[in-house]
């Protein structure tokens, strides 16, 4: 095949957003990796979804039908070997998920793939992949190339990269008949849902994010208000957090949630690269520092260099 194939991702019967991140971002390279790009789907119900998976762009989507309605890890990755042995693409693109890591990393050491997990960034150079992610807890960004593998493995980040519609497109579908069934062995029980924290970030269409421009703790209280006044969420960058001023649920950044709102009004945050990673996404970024130079200022679509606090005095006021 000479290409791209990314694997889709399908629970409880429908198709993860990550599905369409995974293609919105192996569309990018596609010119530079044979320009040709394949959809895969294992799960029970796959045929189903393959015209949801049909987005502008993609050339075929292959459906793997799985022998039960619940993941099994081993299933699914005797089920992606099967698909590298018989499409043999350039590079294979997955989500950085429970399900993923289940089985991607094991698929990568027993067939000498170049392999990267929690990739938050992606480009093509000397005639391969590059996989961007954090290194020495987040504080920086490594870059990673595979010389010599012909084939390289990659786990994304949910909510980095830019989501395409779904379909129908004009992509065949094609099922691919796997001999599976003695491979399922395990009874699914149930799910338990995970405890979530006081506030989920990464669903907010409107985050109000503070950072260390903030000074003093006593001081996030009038910003909460603010936020709530707005109708906005008050989210924050990692040094509130490690100085134990808020709690991890509501840190946007690489070790952190990964947060796409409609609008991002940063106030006091300088940007590093962590931070940045986690909400460069987000439709509109509106960025408040007091130094013009600040990283934050290269990703907002807006900006003012001014005050947080004397800025807020005036929202507050012109609120009423």
């Amino acid at each position: 095949m000479a290409g791209i194939l990314v694997l889709a991702e399908a629970r409880r019967g429908e198709l993860r957003e990550v599905s369409f991140e995974l293609i919105g971002a192996a569309l990018e390279l596609k010119p530079y990796a044979g320009d040709r790009l394949v959809v895969a789907l294992l799960d029970a119900g796959a045929p189903g979804h393959a015209a949801a998976l049909a987005a502008d762009g993609v050339d075929e989507v292959l459906t793997v039908t799985v022998p039960v309605a619940q993941f099994e890890a081993h299933v699914a990755g005797r089920a992606l070997e099967a698909l590298i042995e018989q499409e043999a693409p350039e590079l294979v693109i997955a989500a950085h998920s429970i399900d993923a890591l289940g089985f991607a990393p094991a698929v990568a050491a027993s067939q000498g793939l170049g392999f990267a997990s929690d990739v938050t960034g992606l480009g093509w150079d000397d005639g391969g992949p590059v996989a961007m992610r954090g290194a020495y807890g987040d504080k920086l960004i490594a870059e990673y190339d595979f010389p010599g593998k012909s084939c390289t493995l990659l786990l994304l980040r949910a909510g980095t990269f830019a989501a395409v519609d779904a379909g129908p497109g004009s992509a065949p579908a094609r099922a691919v008949e796997l001999e599976l069934s003695e491979l399922a062995r395990t009874e699914h029980l149930g799910y338990e849902e995970v405890a979530e924290g006081d506030v989920d970030i990464t669903k907010a269409d409107f985050l109000l994010s503070i950072g260390r421009g903030i000074e003093e703790q006593d001081n996030i209280a009038q910003f909460k208000e603010l936020a709530q006044r707005f109708g906005a969420t008050l989210s924050v960058s990692r040094p509130l957090v490690d100085a134990g001023w808020m709690p991890g649920a509501r840190q946007v950044g690489q070790s952190g949630k990964t947060v796409k709102p409609r609008v991002y009004l940063a106030l006091g945050i300088s940007g590093a690269v962590q931070h940045l990673a986690g909400m460069r996404t987000a439709e509109t970024i509106i960025a408040v520092n007091t130094d013009p130079e600040a990283p934050i200022f290269s990703v907002a679509h807006y900006g003012a260099v001014v005050d947080m606090f004397e800025l807020a005095d005036e929202l507050e006021q012109a609120l009423g």
